[in-house]
């Protein structure tokens, strides 16, 4: 069904920087996050405080990421801290510094806090002869800069290399592998169960194994059709990737900063308006398990209703927090209904859209991440402002080649 040949055979960096916020705050301490048990904690005053990240030797013994302080064990081998936000944006500052000695920032997309892709097609072979050295070139300078040690999957594509990441890198020695479209039926389709590929939750998971699919290959071999029927577009992308496709590129992505789930709904008949009620619930029904099923969280709103007489009424909020509750985004959606709409109207046109996503896990870190990412942005924007000023001098500085004819 989909022709690999046809596909530009691109080369990407997924660069991991697992429990980030542990492991620098392990090095401030002058410790190893390998070997020691540290938790991050949003207060350390409040047992009910959450874990923000945990050293891996902590979630060895079942601490992990949105755990309470009251879960963690009296002992005296485990570490509980506050976070430290200058040692969090100068070691993302860090790593930043080291990728644009050797890259363009446009070929540098930071997917979240502790995870970046990089494309480095045109660029490796003046430093490397393999994208492999290039990526273990990469791990050893932000290592000498920050001490933490980065996990990389190489692919050809963004999907490929994260697999690549997940399932291989992260549990060989060298921390690096590399995946190719040829690896499709021996490394991406024999993974299961489910929710060990990229996308997949333990609830789109189940719904998968209730139609019999239960491994990569089973999904990569399901009906588009039918994929399509139950889950619309995620459904088309959960297909492309479960076949090592990923439409997304780098260059792009920041148009993937801004996607949006909506629904548009032109009615058989006219609606009284208290029967548009039950409309709207079965539509925000259907827009929040699309959320839900992405772990993500909306945090703007937007809606519009058309009456009979064609008179529209429209309305855009945005939510302090995000949320994928559908409850939460109907309450919002009927109450404005209730202001602006006339109760003896009749309606047969609905449009109830969703954007502006965040992570999930940042309806409990969303004080904590939206601080540091402030912080961090604005220290970013300063720093590839004069990097990209000296880029062109810097890279002929690193290597004997001249590069002024690098595409």
């Amino acid at each position: 069904m989909y022709k690999y040949r046809l596909r530009e055979n691109r080369y990407i960096l997924c660069i991991d920087q697992s429990s980030f916020f542990a492991n620098v705050s392990c090095v401030s301490k002058g410790i190893n996050p390998v070997e020691h048990k540290l938790a991050v904690i949003s207060d350390t005053k409040r047992q009910g405080a959450i874990v923000i990240d945990a050293t891996e030797p902590l979630k060895g013994i079942g601490i992990e990421t949105g755990s309470r302080l009251f879960e963690i064990p009296h002992r005296s081998d485990i570490y509980i801290i506050n976070p430290n936000m200058n040692h969090y944006v100068n070691d993302s500052l860090a790593i930043y510094k080291v990728l644009l000695q050797y890259l363009d920032c446009k070929d540098v997309k930071q997917f979240n806090i502790d995870e970046i892709f990089i494309d480095i097609t045109h660029i490796y072979k003046y430093y490397c002869s393999s994208p492999k050295e290039f990526a273990n070139m990469i791990m050893e300078k932000i290592e000498h800069e920050t001490q933490l040690k980065c996990p990389i999957g190489i692919g050809p594509n963004m999907f490929m290399s994260k697999m690549a990441l997940k399932s291989e890198a992260k549990v060989n020695k060298q921390l690096i592998a590399e995946w190719k479209y040829e690896d499709i039926s021996t490394k991406l389709w024999p993974i299961h169960p489910l929710n060990k590929m990229w996308g997949i939750n333990h609830r789109v998971e189940k719904n998968l194994n209730d139609l019999g699919i239960f491994t990569v290959r089973d999904l990569a071999h399901y009906p588009l059709n039918k994929l399509m029927k139950l889950y619309g577009e995620i459904g088309k992308e959960l297909h492309l990737n479960s076949n090592g496709f990923d439409l997304n590129n780098i260059q792009d992505a920041h148009r993937l900063l801004k996607p949006s789930i909506s629904c548009d709904i032109e009615l058989t008949r006219d609606y009284q308006y208290y029967e548009m009620k039950s409309m709207i619930l079965e539509t925000v029904e259907s827009l929040t398990m699309q959320l839900r099923s992405r772990n993500l969280l909306v945090k703007s709103i937007s809606f519009s209703m058309k009456s009979r007489k064609n008179d529209r009424i429209s309305k855009q909020y945005t939510l302090k927090d995000g949320t994928n509750i559908t409850m939460d985004i109907f309450r919002v959606i009927w109450s404005f209904t209730e202001q602006l709409c006339d109760k003896q109207e009749k309606y047969h046109e609905l449009n109830i859209s969703l954007n502006n996503f965040v992570p999930e896990r940042a309806r409990e870190l969303n004080t904590f991440i939206d601080k540091f990412e402030r912080e961090r942005n604005e220290a970013l924007e300063i720093l590839i402002k004069e990097t990209k000023r000296k880029q062109k001098v810097n890279r002929q500085s690193n290597s004997p080649l001249r590069l002024s004819n690098v595409n």
